[in-house]
């Protein structure tokens, strides 16, 4: 398994017709074409098996137009403090065959190392799969709770060093 950060654009068409995501195949060509960097994938024997999505933010605001609600703002500001930049994870996908193989610890861990080598510090991720809760505790996110209205638990970690 190895990551890389961004892909040709049939090359994800072609993983999105055999992954059996759900999600918005024109967010991600959105994505891609936006920002690159803000798309890894996860590949083996030369094909994508999987992805993640990531962007900037902050407490105040989900997306540059669409503010966060109360319960999600109370929670990150509890973790991070008021009006806090951070990277959110926002998506991972892996092809059903190629979970339970530990390749998302290796993503977390490769995660956390492209984001510290661009300057990050703190990180955020929202999660209701029990592998996604797993790995997060696994690797010592900060839980902030349940958000209801999100039906999923949010997680906060730092890249800073403790000395």
């Amino acid at each position: 398994m190895r990551f890389e950060v961004d892909c040709d654009l049939k090359e994800l068409r072609e993983y999105w017709d055999r992954s059996g995501y759900d999600g918005n195949l024109d967010y991600l060509m959105n994505v891609v074409i936006k920002d690159p960097s803000q798309l890894i994938v996860w590949k083996e024997d030369n094909k994508i098996v999987g992805h993640a999505v990531w962007h900037e933010t902050n407490t105040e605001e989900h997306r540059k137009c669409d503010p966060r609600d109360k319960e999600d703002r109370e929670a990150l500001e509890k973790l991070l403090g008021k009006k806090k930049d951070f990277v959110e994870l926002h998506e991972i996908w892996l092809i059903k065959e190629y979970r339970g193989k530990g390749y998302g610890n290796e993503f977390f861990d490769f995660f956390e190392t492209y984001m510290k080598g661009r300057g990050y510090v703190d990180l955020v991720f929202y999660a209701h799969h029990p592998a996604a809760l797993a790995i997060c505790r696994k690797h010592g996110y900060e839980e902030g709770g349940y958000l209801a209205g999100l039906k999923e638990y949010v997680f906060y970690h730092s890249l800073k060093q403790v000395h």
